[in-house]
C-alpha cells in the first residue's frame, strides 16, 4: 500500500526541498505550543518537538496517510537557539554565533495512525567574525525571525559568513533530505521519485 503524504510544516524551505526531491505531498499545518522540558538537550529537543507536531495531526489521518513533521534548532554553548522573538534577540543570537562553531540539529518524524518514526541529523557550522554592522544589516533586510538561530544559510549572511560545514547542508536549511528520503521510501511501494 502506498501512502498519501502530508507535510505538517509551514516552512517554505521544507516545502521547497520536498518539491525539489520530487516527492508528492500536500501541506497541512496545525500550530502547536512548542514547549519542552528543560532537562532535554540537543537532539532530544528536536525529536520531542517533531513528534509533538506529528501527534497533533495523528487523529486526522486515515490508514493510508502519513504526515511528515520536523523541527530544527541551533545548539550552541549547551543552549538551544530557536526562532528569535524580535530583531534585538536575532542580533544577540548572531553575535553569540560570530567567530564560533555551532551545531544545527534537525529531527524528522513520520506519523501514521498507529506509530511514529523519528530520525535526526547534526551539522556543525563555523561562522566567521561578523561585525555588528553586518549582523544588523542582515537582520534588518532579510528578516530572519522565522529561522532557528536567526539565520538562513542560503541567505546573505550564509554567503558571506559561513566558512565551514561538517555534515549535510540541507539539514541547516531545515530538512535533512537524505535521511528524509530514506525514512519515506518504505511507505511508497513500487514508487520512484525520479
Amino acid at each position: 500500500m502506498s501512502y498519501k503524504l502530508y507535510l505538517g510544516s509551514g516552512s517554505p524551505r521544507r516545502v521547497e526541498l520536498l518539491t525539489q526531491m520530487n516527492i508528492p505531498f500536500e501541506q497541512r499545518v496545525i500550530e502547536v505550543d512548542e514547549v519542552y522540558a528543560s532537562e532535554l538537550k540537543g537532539a532530544a529537543i528536536t525529536d520531542y518537538l517533531a513528534k509533538l507536531k506529528g501527534k497533533a495531526q495523528q487523529k486526522l489521518l486515515q490508514q493510508n496517510e502519513i504526515v511528515l513533521t520536523a523541527d530544527t534548532i541551533v545548539w550552541h554553548n549547551d543552549v538551544a537557539l530557536g526562532k528569535p522573538k524580535d530583531e534585538a534577540e536575532a542580533i544577540e543570537m548572531l553575535m553569540s554565533l560570530s567567530g564560533k562553531t555551532h551545531e544545527v540539529i534537525s529531527s524528522v518524524c513520520l506519523t501514521t495512525v498507529s506509530k511514529q518514526t523519528c530520525v535526526n541529523a547534526i551539522t556543525k557550522v563555523t561562522i566567521s567574525n561578523l561585525s555588528k554592522a553586518e549582523i544588523t544589516h542582515y537582520v534588518k533586510n532579510f528578516k530572519p525571525l522565522d529561522k532557528a538561530g536567526a539565520y538562513g544559510i542560503q541567505e546573505w549572511v550564509g554567503h558571506i559568513g559561513v566558512v565551514k560545514i561538517e555534515g549535510a547542508y540541507t539539514n541547516v536549511v531545515g530538512l535533512p533530505t537524505h535521511k528524509t528520503y530514506t525514512l519515506l521510501k518504505p511507505y511508497f511501494d513500487n514508487v520512484t521519485f525520479w
